[in-house]
């Protein structure tokens, strides 16, 4: 079932016939459980849906997006709001609020990054990155894109498999897994500091870890070999939960 909702999502995006300029974003929930994206603009950029929604299960919606558009997305879990927006979620909590409006989601959360073009580059790159750790399986796949286009994704679980040392629980489940850095706020795990570039921050046993069972995401902060895709396509769709 899952996976035919999400081969229609793609025959339905096939059969769009024109687009409106910018890119189209369309993001869908395949979870089992409502989740709340949180979407959030890089400085000078703009940040659609007032920075967050809720998505039921099976539920998509579609977010226009302008030309040389940059931010991120994240998924939270587990949030409850009352009818002025204000609460609180189990993971990727963003100030407590559902429309973020410009704040970012509290790690450990799986984010969706991307620049989608800038004014000396029309070129996309986007990633899935686990560097501020995990908390739901994530893909970002582009729709009538350029040749050599890639698939950013954590399509795993990851949460049965964290160590208990990087492990965040809620009423005894883990619901979240921390990165080395996020847990340590070592240099040498967080890339900063005497390891602040390549050549001296290199992958930990941690990072290893997430890379082995999510292969197309951002391991640690210098992973762009596999882990950042490049593209130019009108549109990408994003899933929750993707199957696997």
């Amino acid at each position: 079932m899952r996976t035919n909702l999400h081969l229609s999502i793609l025959f339905c995006l096939s059969c769009y016939l024109s687009l409106p300029s910018g890119t189209q974003l369309l993001i869908v929930n395949n979870c089992k459980e409502s989740i709340w994206p949180g979407i959030l603009g890089t400085a000078g950029h703009e940040t659609p849906s007032n920075g967050g929604f809720h998505l039921k299960i099976g539920e998509q919606v579609v977010i226009q997006l302008p030309n040389l558009w940059s931010g991120r997305i994240w998924g939270r879990q587990g949030c409850c709001f009352d009818e002025n927006g204000k609460g609180s979620c189990q993971t990727g909590d963003c100030s407590g609020l559902l429309h973020c409006s410009g704040a970012a989601g509290i790690p450990p959360a799986t984010l969706v990054e991307m620049t989608l073009g800038t004014s000396n580059n029309p070129t996309h790159y986007y990633d899935v990155s686990l560097v501020d750790g995990f908390n739901i399986p994530v893909s970002m796949i582009p729709i009538h894109g350029s040749t050599g286009c890639g698939v950013a994704a954590c399509e795993a679980d990851l949460n049965p498999c964290c160590p208990e040392y990087l492990a965040v629980k809620y009423q005894g489940k883990v619901v979240g897994c921390k990165s080395a850095c996020l847990a340590t706020n070592s240099p040498k795990y967080c890339c900063t500091g005497e390891y602040a570039n390549k050549n001296t921050c290199k992958p930990t046993a941690f990072s290893r870890l997430f890379k082995t069972i999510c292969p197309r995401a951002y391991s640690y902060a210098y992973d762009e070999s596999t882990g950042l895709k490049s593209c130019k396509a009108p549109r990408y769709l994003i899933t929750f939960c993707p199957p696997t």
